[in-house]
Order: C-alpha cells, then sequence, then structure tokens
C-alpha cells in the first residue's frame, strides 16, 4: 500500500561522477515493498520544479526500516536531488507499481541488465537466493569500464556474475545477451527477468519466446505522476491490432511485465 511521508536521508555515496545512491528511513514505504517497485521524489519542497522523479528501489531492509535507491544526474530535477544531504528529509511516495517480479522457488532463473537499468535487479537477486533459488545467473552489460558499478555487491547475490562492456575495456568485450545466448540451453535456465534498454529488452523477449522460457521485463519510461493519472507511460499490449490498439500504464500494471503481454 501506497503511502506519502518525509524520508530522511540517513547515507549518501557518489558512486560516479553523476552517479549517486542514497539510503533514506522509510519504515512505512518498506513494510510493503517489493522487488521491482519504486518510488516518486519530490526534489524540493516547492513547486519547482513541479513534477516527482520516478526511481527504482534498489535494497530494502525490512529490518532497519530503509530503503536504498541510486539514480544518475540526467536534468535539473536529479542535480537538485543530488545536492541533497544526510539529515534532510525527502518527500517520497512509495510503494509504486502493481506489476513487481515473482520471487519464488526456482531451479536456474538468468538475471540480465543494462547500464542503469541493473538497479531494481539487485533487491529481485538478493530476495531470490534468500527464497533458496538453486542457481542465479547475472548477466550485466555496461559502456565501458568507467560505468561499471556495483560489481562486488551484484557478485554477493549471484552464483555466476557476468560483466560485458561495449568496447571491451573490462571484462567480456560485447553485450550481455550474447553472453545469456550461449549459457540459456547449457545452463537449462527455467526463467529470464530483465530490467534496461529497450533494444536489449527487446531481444531478451526474442529470445525467452524463441526458447519458450517464461520471462519477466521491467519497463523503464517517463512518469510524471507514479499514480496512473497522467498516461503518459503507455505500452501497447501485445494481444491488441493495429486497428484498434490497446495500452497499459507501465507506472500501474507495471513497471514489471510478462514478456509476452507488451509490445516493445
Amino acid at each position: 500500500m501506497k503511502v506519502n511521508i518525509k524520508a530522511k536521508i540517513i547515507k549518501k555515496e557518489k558512486l560516479k561522477d553523476d552517479i549517486y545512491k542514497f539510503e533514506v528511513q522509510a519504515k512505512e514505504i518498506v513494510n510493503s515493498a517489493q522487488a521491482g517497485q519504486f518510488i516518486e521524489i519530490r526534489v524540493l519542497d516547492n513547486i519547482q520544479p513541479l513534477l516527482r522523479r520516478p526511481i527504482s528501489i534498489y535494497n530494502i531492509n525490512k529490518e532497519r526500516g530503509t530503503l536504498e535507491f541510486i539514480f544518475q544526474v540526467k536534468g535539473k530535477g536529479t542535480n537538485i536531488l543530488a545536492k541533497r544531504e544526510i539529515g534532510e528529509e525527502l518527500d517520497i511516495i512509495g510503494p509504486l507499481g502493481y506489476g513487481t517480479f515473482e520471487v519464488k522457488d526456482y531451479e536456474k532463473v538468468a538475471i540480465i541488465g543494462g547500464g542503469i537499468g541493473i538497479f531494481p535487479l539487485y533487491e529481485l537477486s538478493k530476495e531470490l537466493k534468500n527464497n533458496t533459488t538453486t542457481k542465479i545467473n547475472m548477466y550485466l552489460g555496461f559502456r565501458n569500464k568507467e560505468y561499471v558499478l556495483l560489481e562486488e555487491e551484484f557478485k554477493n547475490v549471484s552464483d555466476k556474475l557476468i560483466i560485458t562492456t561495449d568496447d571491451g575495456t573490462y571484462k567480456i568485450k560485447g553485450f550481455a545477451i550474447d553472453e545469456l545466448k550461449k549459457d540459456i540451453e547449457k545452463e537449462k535456465i527455467d526463467k529470464i527477468f530483465a530490467c534496461g534498454p529497450l533494444p536489449m529488452l527487446k531481444a531478451v523477449q526474442d529470445l525467452a519466446k524463441e526458447k519458450n522460457i517464461q520471462c519477466e521485463i521491467s519497463l523503464e519510461e517517463k512518469m510524471a505522476c507514479g499514480l496512473g493519472v497522467c498516461l503518459g507511460c503507455a505500452v501497447k499490449t501485445a494481444s491488441s491490432s493495429k486497428e484498434a490498439p490497446q495500452y497499459w500504464h507501465v507506472c500501474k500494471a507495471g513497471p514489471v511485465f510478462n514478456a509476452n503481454d507488451v509490445e516493445i
């Protein structure tokens, strides 16, 4: 159940020049938060900027009543957010999103992410590991060595971690999807989870269909309200026709979808 709270910043870490990790005290949100959900943050307590910023939940700590989120500075709102300091309070609505990752016991799963799309996959992998999934293969793709993030953290919540870089400046040269293709039959993967840029998600969707493997994808869309009011985050349903298209809104029906249910 979503709530609107004032969440105190208790930790702030600069991961890269333009990427920050915040930890906030948010017991009311954490109590019901699930892997795959997100929060909406008002970066300042006034009307400018007017719109909240949607940010995926990276890590949930129910014992401490805290959550962590990671964001990249891309515009005015996230630039303001990056300047907020420990001890200050953020106006947050969450947890948001009815479509969440299905966490249960699996034999072998593949988790694939690219760029800043990797962040919601940490909580997913952590929960799967705690839920005694037999083996978790993690495939993370980055532009180059400079952008590789959270390697040790993801290594701790997976059984096999493969990192690729587009230009080969770190680990394997190429794309994460290519490494997944190599392993998918040899490893007998029975479920795929993915989050990242749309071209990667489309490739994962096609691969899952080809191999007849269950797949869930988390879509990243611009969500001005996060509540299904602004209607700005529409995604076409796979079952609808060109003549009579039907849409879901990522913030409400998602952000996590069965890969067979959406057209990307």
